[in-house]
């Protein structure tokens, strides 16, 4: 069996100076933690400052605007479930069966997706599944798809197994038609049974 692709994480910020380095993790931890006391919607830029003790300024400067924040946690929120995906433990992480994997990874991305429903809207449209969270999701589900021998256009049908993971989808079946979590899942594993064969 090929060994799996290494692949960045996103959201890895470039080298920077230390005291940056710590100065951005304090300000992320605050802002995670304002978020899950009282929600995306009630954090503000004045709040977090206030909380990692520094300027309000020092938050500007960081993250440019409030949606700029918000992004920045959901990033380092994706890359935390991007280190699961490639190295945490099975079924997700490595070591399982690639069906096993492929069925870890919808739950597991649908599950996040709605935790963090509030948070990708509050960011905006910088909160949007940035380019390289897309790379990384296509490339994980293509290499599964391979792992799985299944034939055809592989870029396509990773994304027709990721559009339903999405939060304009998400929102559509389970706030607009009412539509169990559950079976949102259930119909999710049926369209990944249909393509893989199964």
């Amino acid at each position: 069996m090929p060994e799996p692709i290494a692949l960045p994480l996103v959201g890895a910020p470039p080298p920077e100076r230390r005291d940056a380095a710590r100065n951005r993790e304090l300000l992320l931890d605050a802002a995670t933690a304002l978020i899950e006391r009282s929600g995306p919607r009630g954090v503000t830029m004045d709040a977090v400052a206030q909380a990692a003790g520094v300027g309000k300024g020092t938050v500007f400067r960081r993250f440019e605007s409030r949606e700029g924040l918000m992004a920045a946690v959901l990033n380092h929120s994706e890359a935390e479930w991007q280190l699961q995906v490639m190295s945490g433990p099975p079924p997700l992480g490595p070591g399982a069966d690639p069906w096993d994997r492929l069925l870890a990874f919808g739950r597991t991305r649908l599950e996040t997706t709605l935790l963090h429903a509030e948070l990708i809207r509050e960011a905006g449209r910088t909160g949007a599944r940035a380019a390289g969270a897309y790379s990384f999701t296509v490339t994980h589900v293509r290499y599964l798809l391979t792992e799985l021998g299944v034939r055809g256009d592989l870029p396509i049908l990773a994304t027709a197994l990721l559009a339903p993971l999405e939060l304009p989808i998400l929102d559509q079946q389970v706030n607009l038609d009412g539509f169990p979590v559950d079976r949102v899942h259930e119909g999710w594993v049926d369209l990944a049974r249909r393509i893989v064969g199964r």
